[in-house]
Parts: C-alpha cells; structure tokens; sequence
C-alpha cells in the first residue's frame, strides 16, 4: 500500500519526528503513522507549533518532517518564513492537498486553487504527487530540503490514495478521575522582567540550554549573558515553548524556555507540552500583563487569567508561581519536569540594544555548542524550485 510505501521512505532518509495534524484524505496514512515504530509521531493542534517543534529537534539533532493538510500552510506561513526560512532550518513538510480533485468543500477552494503558485512567490519550492510513479519526489524533497537547510512542500493529491483501505480505528476507554483543587491570593508583582531573568541566568548551569521569547525578553538575555547554548527568537510569535519542547525531546540537557505570557495566550501548545513533555523541559512564563515589545498593550492575563491554573488545565501536573526574588530563587531549585513556572512581572522594557547576531550564525553557533554536526549546505534557490 503507497501509505506504507512514503512512510518506510522517510524511515530510510532517517525521519525521526513527525508533528502532524490530520486530514480525512489521508486518514490511512496517519492511522499507520501513529504506531509506527521508527520514528516518533507527535499531535499538535496548530500547524505552526508543528513548524516550532520540528525546528528545535533539529537544533538538537533530530531530523523531523511535518505532515498536514494543505489549508495548514497557511496558518503556518509566518512560522515557516520568520523561522524556518530566516535561520536557514530544513523542514519536509507532506500537505494532503485540499481544493483540488472535485473538491466538495467550498472553503478549501480559495486558498487551495493556487497554492503552488503562492508558495513559490514566498520562495518555498513545491512538488505534486499525484500519481504511485511519482512518489520518488517525497524521498527527493527530503533529501533537497535537508541538503539545503530549507522548507519545501510536496503536495500530495487525493488521486493518490485512491484504493488505500479504510483506517480501522479503535478508542481506549476515555473515563477518567479529575481532581483540582486550586486557590491562592498572589501580591502584585515585585520584580521587572529584566530583574526576573538576571535571576534565571545566574542560576543556570553551563550546559543548560535556553530559549529565549523574541523581542525584549531575548535582547534582554543576550545583554545579561550571551552564551552559544543560547537560542535567540526572533520572530515566529508564539512559538519559543514549541522549540523548546522540540529541542527537549532530542537532548538529555535540561532546556529551560523563557515565554511571555501574551506569547503562551496566542500558542495551542500547553496541551501538547502536558502530554508530551519530558522531563528535562521547564517553561518560565514571565507574565508582564502586556505585549511587551510592540507598546505594552495589556493581555488578558493581566487581571484576568492565571496562567499557572491555564498551564495545570492543560494537563501539565508540575507547576509553581514565584512572585518576588527569594519565591523564583527557590522555584529554580526543583527539580524534574516538564515544569511550568509562571512569574509574574510588573511591565516594562530594560533600555537594550538589538541583538548583533545574524540568525544563521545563531543557530550555527548553537548547534556546535549542542555537539551537533552541521554538513555542508547547498545555496537555497532564491525561486524556490
């Protein structure tokens, strides 16, 4: 069956991490997928967390390819160009491609109809499948996207899978015992952000790995301690947390993952992290209330949502709020994982300047420091073909 056929291909090109999310043109296919023993698959709920997640297993060593429906693409753009495509990262991306092949869902027609077109202006180069003699072009984009260090798309048509069996699904008993019992009165914050992280970065062991949110929080690490195990953002809002859990999943070194709190309310990952994280993975959240670095517009978490009850309803069993020094000082000696830690900040920017490192070099520099080989790489094509 070709469904076993393109996932024995990315078994042999040394695919280790699928993200996915489903598609009911590929059902079979992910039916095989998620109890298929050569690599891990992992269900994310957003697409561009598949884009994060995949490029912190690669930072780390991994070799991830994402699988999604084509309509995915869009969510993820903004991840694929402001992460993927800026720090030069390889990402193989399957997309069951919607709006084609009478198509009888009207909303997959507007984007979908020229979606290879559109992906080649953002300079993503793009493949059909739409025939078994043409599956070779799978193992050809992995191999091309990995050579490269660059993002590229096969478009996998319904005409494919065609004859492909019915997915036998079964379902494990779903009753369960919750018990949450949660109430606590906390202060108004005492420490700035900047104050926060001076605290976090002194207690950091040398081969601790940190990721940083983009804007302020990670011009403001890069001032108080530049270090090659650091991975500055810089763009690809909402998603430090997903790097992070992508990173901890090929490392035995403890990541630590500095978020914001405007930052976790835009991401779908807490879920993700609660069933997935391990136990090297600690998420600071460092909850200033506001968008910190486009004018300090308030979020909902400044007087209404508690991000650490947030982080526990999402499944994540270790969490601990520290407002003042001497709370985070003793809330960065547990131990364990995956650890949610929010931290309540008062708003405000340290006066700071840009951080004076291109994205290639910090993703080199960071991969050396995570004694990962970095082979030589082709020039992307500025087309995308």
């Amino acid at each position: 069956m070709l469904a076993e056929e393109v996932l024995e291909m990315l078994k042999e090109e040394g695919i280790n991490l699928v993200p996915y999310l489903p598609c009911e043109k590929i059902k079979y296919l992910l039916h095989l997928l998620r109890s298929y023993p050569a690599f891990r698959s992992l269900l994310v709920n957003r697409e561009e967390d598949g884009v994060g997640i995949s490029a912190g297993a690669y930072l780390a060593g991994g070799k991830p390819a994402l699988v999604i429906q084509s309509s995915g693409l869009g969510n993820s753009l903004n991840a694929l160009l402001s992460l993927t495509v800026t720090y030069r990262l390889p990402l193989p991306i399957l997309a069951s491609w919607r709006g084609t092949q009478e198509e009888k869902i009207p909303a997959q027609l507007p984007f979908n109809r020229n979606l290879p077109e559109a992906l080649r202006a953002w300079g993503i180069a793009v493949e059909r499948v739409e025939r078994p003699s043409e599956l070779e072009r799978i193992r050809e984009t992995v191999r091309e996207s990995y050579a490269r260090e660059e993002p590229r798309v096969v478009l996998l048509s319904p005409r494919l899978w065609e004859g492909e069996p019915e997915a036998g699904l079964t379902f494990p008993p779903r009753g369960r015992r919750v018990e949450l019992r949660y109430e606590i009165t906390f202060p108004s914050p005492q420490l700035t952000r900047y104050e926060a992280l001076r605290t976090v970065v002194e207690r950091v062991g040398e081969e601790e790995v940190l990721v940083s949110n983009l804007g302020f929080p990670s011009r403001e690490l890069y001032h108080l301690r530049d270090r090659d195990l650091n991975f500055y953002m810089l763009g690809s809002y909402t998603q430090a947390s997903a790097v992070g859990l992508g990173l901890s999943l090929f490392t035995e070194r403890r990541v630590t993952v500095l978020d914001g709190d405007g930052s976790l309310l835009g991401s779908s990952l807490l879920p993700v992290l609660g069933a997935e994280g391990p136990e090297n993975l600690r998420v600071i959240c460092l909850d200033n209330g506001t968008l910190g670095s486009t004018g300090d517009q308030p979020t909902y978490s400044y007087s209404h949502v508690d991000l650490e009850l947030l982080a526990l309803a999402s499944g994540v069993k270790r969490t601990r709020k520290a407002c003042s020094r001497e709370e985070l000082e003793e809330a960065l000696e547990e131990k364990g994982g995956p650890l949610f830690l929010h931290v309540p900040v008062r708003p405000g920017n340290e006066r700071v300047g840009t951080i004076p490192l291109p994205p290639e070099e910090i993703k080199r520099r960071f991969r050396r420091a995570m004694g990962v080989e970095t082979p030589g790489v082709i020039p992307s094509s500025p087309t995308g073909d």
